[in-house]
């Protein structure tokens, strides 16, 4: 059962989804980040693209404006994190909301990468719950005694 305020939070990114220019979804335990431009011209669709996190919000209009520079000056960027599993983002409507915003702009194209990107997401985080699984990359901090 969801607390209520992750339910308001869930409201939130759904409006957020809907008016960001250029939205980019954080995965702490990743390291990676979701980065989708809805922003369109003559000659490029929208993009998505998962990179690794970065340290700042400018730091990300940087990348983005080196991405895309044929493109005018960002109005919005939204920043989401999202502490939770990946498939959550698909049972809390999430994903469908992503998506659709995408297939609303006429970019087919970039629903099909962003749908691409939710089973390299998948299989991300995985391998990083198996690396905790096996203690790869992890250490413990209090060992038993025996």
């Amino acid at each position: 059962m969801m607390d209520e305020d992750f339910a308001y939070d869930v409201d939130q990114v759904m409006e957020n989804i809907d008016e960001a220019e250029v939205l980019s979804v954080f995965f702490p335990r990743l390291r990676k980040a979701l980065v989708i431009d809805a922003r369109r011209n003559d000659t490029n669709g929208a993009m998505v693209r998962l990179m690794p996190m970065v340290k700042s919000p400018q730091e990300r209009l940087r990348s983005v404006r080196r991405l895309r520079p044929g493109f005018p000056r960002l109005r919005s960027l939204t920043l989401i994190p999202w502490p939770r599993y990946i498939d959550s983002l698909v049972d809390l409507g999430v994903w469908e909301r992503l998506t659709g915003r995408l297939a609303d702009s006429g970019s087919e194209e970039a629903v099909s990468e962003c749908e691409a990107m939710l089973h390299q997401l998948r299989r991300l985080e995985k391998d990083h719950l198996a690396a905790v699984v096996l203690g790869k990359g992890y250490h413990t901090i209090w060992s038993a005694r025996v």
